[in-house]
């Protein structure tokens, strides 16, 4: 008798994710919630079927480079895949980017956006990357207030007309280093035509869009951060042809294969400060902001991805007689898995509501203090989650996890960058406590949390709140004592910084069971809220050898 696996589907994302509306239940008006079934219905129905199954015929088309023409002229020529062709087009008619602008729902607009990109990304072979640069470019220029780059860039930035539709590159990692931008190399010099720009940007994840911003130095300008401006870049001319721009090669990478990653040189390229000659890297916060929150959400919707692969296969995979979903020790590690899923949503959300506050100026001098922190928290916390998450599920189907042309892989490998970009959890951790720095954003951030737990009333999520509420007592005391030793704070940031991220985690998932078991919802999320707490939140040693440290190293 032959057998074959079956191998996993996927159905309607919007319809099979019961833990995602009851977020949006809460989260929005009755009648905003209601008014956007269809366009959600829609988007999951999409990102479950018609592109789910494009990628998976389109898993081996990957970024073209040709650098010369048969005539031997230089045209550096990038071809991206079929699946982001298509996904360009989607993102301008269904305003994947322009919803956060055209602020319909004030302050909820942000939700209402990545709501749209939580259903359908998971399908689009990592295209939230441009996206993210353009949203961050966007946002940049509104908040810098050039307002010629304004009326000329944004209209096509934030455009639902697939032929207007403008995407932006990030320029700024060279070969000196990446998080280290202050050493950044670029020169920028006047001439005739305006400023040019002359170097090499080593790591440039947005080379087929339209415009890039990018730092450089402008001639005479001193070292560090201080001393670089941010530019603006068209990348082609009115006939065409590159802006002094030459594509080196594309990146052989892990993952984010899809993702036309290139090195450049920039050789006379014409460039516009966007704000000034100085002040380059205080002058990209926004972009940041936006982009590490992208970042963010890219994990949450990995990992709902994976999940709901795993999930699929459980109910189709028979072992020793019996599914895997019935199987005790297999549904324990998916639960585990499914905890912290839950719980990097809720972080990543809740710095989305944030990040919307921020940008319509409804934030209280509170919420400004706890979105500088939770941003960083959010991206540093759910990029190790997701990372042990798609490892998990890769294990979780066997021999066909490690299959390539099972598609299994590749949520796996483009999960990987998810910690690297925007910041490693390392340099996200020490930004993380930059953020404490600021007078009352520890304050902010207790209230935060303690304010999610008293909402809390159910007998069986008390252990949940005794065990936030000591992770927090915990990580007061403990930074109250690293001030005097900057050597042990610093040693000790990543361990601080994902207890507090995984605290606010567990306060939020608490919180949300409650509201499930009040309205309906059942119970699922307090069990994953019970789960997570078993998980381990409190990561923070009160002892560091400082000695061994160096030894291990």
């Amino acid at each position: 008798m032959s057998f074959f696996q079956a191998p996993p589907g996927l159905g309607n994302q919007y319809d099979d994710d019961a833990f995602f509306q009851s977020y949006l239940a809460r989260t929005l008006p009755e009648e905003m919630f209601r008014s956007l079934q269809d366009d959600f219905r829609e988007l999951g129905e999409l990102g479950g079927k018609y592109f789910y199954e494009f990628q998976q015929r389109d898993r081996l088309n990957e970024p073209v480079l040709t650098q010369w023409s048969p005539w031997g002229q230089r045209i550096d020529h990038i071809e991206v895949t079929p699946l982001w062709k298509e996904a360009e087009a989607l993102t301008a008619r269904k305003g994947l980017v322009a919803v956060a602008y055209e602020q319909k729902n004030g302050a909820l607009s942000r939700v209402h956006q990545f709501a749209l990109n939580y259903l359908v990304q998971p399908s689009l072979d990592v295209y939230s990357c441009p996206l993210a640069m353009t949203d961050g470019a966007a946002r940049s220029l509104l908040s810098l207030g050039n307002q010629a780059l304004i009326d000329h860039a944004l209209p096509h930035l934030t455009s639902r007309d697939p032929a207007t539709f403008w995407t932006s590159g990030q320029w700024m990692t060279e070969r000196t280093g990446g998080s280290d931008v202050g050493l950044t190399l670029t020169e920028a010099r006047q001439s005739p035509e305006g400023w040019r720009l002359y170097g090499t940007k080593w790591f440039t994840s947005a080379t087929t869009a339209q415009m890039a911003l990018t730092l450089a130095r402008p001639t005479g300008n001193g070292p560090g951060g201080k001393g670089l401006a941010l530019f603006f870049v068209e990348t082609r001319d009115a006939q065409g042809r590159l802006n002094g721009i030459q594509i080196n090669r594309l990146k052989d990478k892990l993952g984010t294969r899809k993702v036309p990653t290139a090195e450049l040189t920039l050789d006379g390229t014409l460039a516009v400060p966007v704000a000034g000659l100085t002040d380059g890297i205080r002058n990209m916060a926004m972009m940041l902001n936006v982009t590490r929150t992208w970042n963010a959400m890219g994990a949450t919707w990995s990992m709902r991805r994976a999940m709901a692969l795993a999930h699929d296969y459980a109910k189709r995979r028979v072992q020793f007689g019996a599914p895997l979903s019935e199987k005790p020790l297999h549904m324990d590690t998916l639960a585990g898995l499914e905890a912290e899923f839950q719980a990097g949503f809720l972080l990543a959300f809740r710095g989305v509501e944030l990040l919307g506050k921020l940008e319509t100026r409804t934030a209280t001098e509170q919420e400004l203090l706890l979105q500088r922190l939770v941003t960083p928290l959010a991206k540093l916390t759910t990029g190790r989650q997701v990372v042990h998450i798609t490892s998990e599920v890769t294990e979780s189907f066997g021999g066909a996890g490690y299959v390539e042309d099972t598609g299994l892989p590749r949520i796996q490998a483009d999960a990987q960058v998810l910690s690297i970009w925007e910041g490693t959890t390392n340099v996200l951790s020490l930004d993380s406590l930059r953020a404490l720095a600021k007078e009352g954003t520890l304050e902010a951030f207790f209230h935060e949390v303690e304010g999610r737990l008293s909402k809390v009333t159910d007998a069986g999520l008390r252990p949940c709140v005794k065990t936030a509420h000591d992770a927090l007592e915990h990580a007061r005391a403990w930074v109250s004592g690293a001030m005097a030793n900057p050597t042990t704070m610093e040693a000790g940031a990543r361990r601080f910084s994902l207890t507090l991220g995984r605290t606010l985690e567990l306060a939020l998932l608490s919180e949300h069971a409650q509201w499930c078991l009040e309205h309906g919802h059942g119970p699922r999320s307090r069990a994953a809220a019970r789960r997570f707490r078993q998980n381990g939140v409190d990561l923070i040693q009160d002892e560091i050898d400082l000695d061994d440290s160096r030894l291990l190293g």
